[in-house]
């Protein structure tokens, strides 16, 4: 064999070689159409591979691997649908206020931000993949917060019925972890379509009471909002859960199941999986004025952080007051014509970087400028007080678990009403291989 010929066929050989190897690489496909939208079949292998690690570390059983595909394509389509809203209405989160919150995550865990980089990589998931999960998050939280909050309406009536209640009759000192289960019916159900979906109920409501784990039957079976979660709800107080919880667990126990409940959405199945006294009984207060500086095409992010920093060094120097400057630059119209005022409240009242910058402020100690939902802040905190919650249920507290009820309740109509009017199609995993 001449060289030139040997070399041709070397050259094919390990063209060959890497098609071998090449071949059996798979390519991505979409696992479900959303809108203009899609989810691709890599997203929910790597959401099903997070939950398969997280349930491994706790020791939890999951169901069949087809209930739990429908699960997680059911989270990434509510996912997708939400963040096709937030780019519709231009809800945007910049670097900025992206490593702002990096920034605070890092220092509640009293670490630097190079030291949680290290963490989540020795998770084995590169910083860069943080970054976006989190900034998905936040978008969420964000647009969440906007397209509810505007249906919700809490009335002087309301709050002044609720601090009346709790007067009358003590606050409830108990707070309960819900289990639920919702075995859905479509709308406007037919007779047949509603027996079926009560015989789905009572032959769950069977399993459980036979010893069947809450959680793995929360998987498999619930078209709930804390499907993925295994149907738990965090611990909450009667007056703030949803009502239809609150309806039937007041004077439940640990260990209770109660339903089938019908509703319009189907039929749902609670079981209290704990029950515990409020942490504490005295509550801790804080007052606190701000200024808040929103960003927008005239008045770019770094500008906004800028001008507060300004502030800042004006206010330490002399040259201004907090009060001055509130009154004449904040653009929250309610505390600004108080010179920044806020009052007394709980800091669970606030958004949470709000009330994270407030837990680490001193007397009279300003913030550095930092990045909230609303936009920029300075806070300057006035004094700390404990009130008793026991005794006095003041009316920022009362408006608060009313406000958080109607908010999950809200939430859960609006995400039903958006994946009732979205054009989604559900691609059978089989027919994308080759």
């Amino acid at each position: 064999m001449t060289p030139s010929k040997s070399l041709v066929f070397a050259f094919c050989a390990l063209v060959l070689s890497h098609l071998a190897i090449a071949a059996p690489q798979p390519l991505d496909s979409i696992a479900v159409q959303v809108n203009n939208g899609v989810i691709l079949e890599s997203e929910v292998q790597q959401m099903l591979a997070q939950i398969k690690a997280t349930a491994q570390e706790k020791n939890q059983n999951l169901p069949s691997d087809n209930a739990l595909r429908t699960q997680v394509i059911e989270r990434l389509i509510l996912t997708k649908l939400q963040l096709q809203t937030a780019d519709r209405i231009g809800l945007h989160v910049g670097d900025l206020q992206l490593d702002q919150t990096i920034a605070n995550i890092a220092k509640q865990q009293n670490m630097t931000v190079a030291q949680l980089q290290s963490n989540v990589e020795a998770d084995g998931q590169s910083f860069s993949q943080y970054r976006e999960q989190l900034r998905e998050n936040i978008t969420l939280g964000e647009i969440q917060r906007i397209q509810v909050q505007r249906r919700i309406q809490v009335s002087p009536q309301e709050v002044a019925h609720l601090v009346n209640l709790i007067q009358e009759q003590g606050l409830k000192d108990v707070e309960f972890q819900i289990g639920h289960i919702l075995i859905e019916t479509p709308q406007n159900p037919t007779p047949e379509q509603l027996e079926q979906s009560r015989k789905r109920a009572d032959a769950v409501l069977t399993r459980l009471k036979d010893g069947a784990d809450f959680r793995e039957m929360a998987i498999a079976s619930s078209a709930g909002p804390k499907a993925l979660e295994g149907g738990i709800w965090d611990y909450m107080n009667i007056n703030e859960m949803p009502t239809l919880f609150a309806e039937v667990v007041n004077n439940a126990k640990k260990d209770d199941i109660i339903g089938p409940i019908k509703s319009s959405a189907g039929f749902h199945i609670i079981k209290v999986m704990d029950a515990r006294g409020l942490e504490t009984k005295e509550v801790e207060e804080v007052k606190a004025r701000h200024i808040l500086m929103k960003p927008s095409p005239i008045l770019s992010e770094e500008r906004a952080k800028a001008t507060l920093s300004q502030f800042i060094q004006d206010i330490k120097s002399g040259k201004a007051k907090f009060e001055d400057l509130a009154s004449k630059y904040s653009e929250d119209p309610g505390s600004a014509a108080k010179g920044g005022e806020l009052g007394w409240a709980e800091p669970s009242v606030y958004v949470p970087e709000f009330a994270q910058a407030l837990a680490q402020l001193k007397t009279d100690e300003i913030s550095e400028p930092f990045r909230s939902s609303f936009g920029w802040h300075i806070i300057q905190l006035e004094g700390r007080r404990t009130t008793d919650a026991t005794k006095e249920f003041n009316t920022n507290r009362a408006h608060e678990l009313i406000f958080r009820r109607k908010f999950n309740e809200e939430l859960q109509n609006w995400l039903d009403e958006m994946r009732a009017s979205a054009y989604i199609e559900i691609f059978d995993p089989q027919s994308n291989r080759g």
